[in-house]
């Protein structure tokens, strides 16, 4: 079956924080030679590719003094990394690996060293910049004694906010994002904190990355809300799918299928607030604990990396988490979430075979990658749903209890001939399963699950 969705509908992501996993120092000196620390992610290009999934997610690599979102300057490579040469032919590279390639937007707010805010601290009143960014005050001072207040991201102030209503600084970035598309031939954006971009902005952007680059994916992060209402107002192809990442490890701690299956239904069901937006899914990211960390039992990893791959959605799995390697924020630091690539060690259980399979399972599945979403049962530690596109309809089930289980789904109308029709296991086994009197019975293993093709 032919299936007529832009390619991130069908695409199986996988994110690297490229500051982290390249080994760079801390702290940009802004004087240091570029050293072309990149070049590790192009080879890394074939292992990503051996778990199935053909689209990156490379986090901040621009200019920046420290985690790269307080951004120095949005058009040159943080010499850290490389410089812009490197950066083109790594994306090159990738592109010949069969990875399409999406960079971070970091516009909402810049560092303090950003060249035009750090001409506002030198000049004051007099620079020409004063009005890019918020709420600029010379009545009073802040903890950096520049002589004035300024609105700066959730009160952090080394992190000023950039005055997105100022046509000539839209011009200034657009300007940026456009380098990215001619020069560095990016297929996509993630858009840092889009909810507290203006809705305009983004609205803008579309239609210039649109009008620069057909099929230009625009990915926005989104905490809460109505991700459905909000990609709607903006024009952004799939927002982070927060609600459901919480939902997909809290379920399994607390033994309550009832929360997932609610998030699932709230968003994906008949009235789904995002049934027609393909949402970004992971279970662990450059933010938040690894999910390896954040589960109590060891064996939820294999029911969790299930669902990632079979709910509606962009499933995207974040760099050496397929190694099981744990990792929790620290009080005042992000590091331990963004180790040196060189330095993972595989731990145990390692999913990253499983991810594999069910990777190619996704692929070969129209079902999977841009079916509806129907629960079929639900209770504290089980939990099944249909997906259908077209003709297909597939079956996933989920066991998050330590003891072999067994359910029943009843799958056919009364008007359905249940006697023409089996379930086909798709892994390996193709194992086949009857239907009888419209119902599937399937034995889940101790944190197993199982995926299954309907078929005449």
């Amino acid at each position: 079956m032919n299936i007529q969705q832009p390619w991130w509908q069908h695409s199986s992501f996988y994110h690297i924080y490229p500051l982290g996993f390249c080994g760079a120092p801390e702290h940009n000196d802004f004087t240091t030679p570029a050293v072309p620390r990149l070049e590790e992610v192009a080879d890394t290009a074939a292992h990503i590719r051996s778990l199935g999934c053909d689209a990156l997610y490379l986090g901040p690599l621009f200019e920046s003094s420290s985690h790269g979102y307080d951004t120095v300057d949005h058009y040159h490579v943080d010499r850290r990394l490389g410089d812009n040469r490197i950066l083109r032919l790594v994306v090159q590279q990738l592109h010949n690996s069969g990875l399409r390639v999406i960079l971070d937007g970091v516009f909402n707010h810049v560092g303090r060293d950003h060249f035009a805010f750090y001409d506002l601290r030198r000049q004051g009143e007099a620079s020409p910049y004063r009005h890019w960014f918020k709420e600029v005050d010379f009545s009073g001072n802040n903890r950096f004694d520049d002589g004035f207040t300024y609105r700066a991201w959730e009160g952090h102030e080394e992190l000023p906010e950039l005055n997105l209503e100022l046509p000539e600084l839209r011009e200034h970035l657009f300007g940026a994002v456009g380098q990215m598309i001619e020069d560095f031939d990016i297929d996509g954006l993630r858009l840092d904190v889009a909810y507290a971009l203006p809705p305009e902005f983004i609205g803008e952007l579309a239609r210039y990355t649109a009008d620069h680059k057909e099929e230009f994916f625009l990915l926005g992060e989104m905490i809460h809300g109505d991700y459905g209402q909000f990609a709607a107002e903006t024009g952004l192809h799939s927002l982070t799918n927060y609600e459901t990442y919480k939902a997909l490890w809290s379920s399994h701690n607390d033994g309550n299928y009832f929360e997932l299956a609610h998030s699932l239904a709230r968003h994906f069901g008949p009235e789904g607030i995002s049934r027609n937006l393909p949402l970004y899914n992971f279970v662990d990211n450059h933010d938040v604990d690894r999910i390896a960390d954040r589960l109590i039992e060891p064996g939820h990893l294999f029911p969790v990396y299930a669902l990632l791959f079979t709910i509606p959605g962009i499933p995207s799995v974040y760099y050496a988490s397929e190694f099981g390697i744990k990792g929790r924020k620290a009080v005042h630091s992000d590091a331990p979430l963004r180790p040196p690539w060189r330095q993972v060690t595989p731990q145990q259980p390692e999913p990253a075979d499983f991810i594999r399979e069910l990777a190619e399972v996704r692929r070969r599945s129209p079902a999977l990658k841009a079916g509806s979403y129907r629960q079929l049962f639900v209770d504290h530690h089980q939990l099944a749903f249909e997906r259908r596109f077209g003709e297909e309809r597939v079956v996933a089930a989920f066991n998050s209890d330590g003891a072999e289980t067994r359910i029943e789904l009843a799958l056919l109308a009364d008007s359905e001939s249940s006697e023409k029709h089996t379930a086909v296991d798709m892994f390996q086994s193709g194992k086949v399963l009857p239907i009888k009197a419209g119902v599937l019975e399937i034995t889940l293993p101790p944190y197993g699950s199982a995926i299954f093709r309907l078929t005449e």
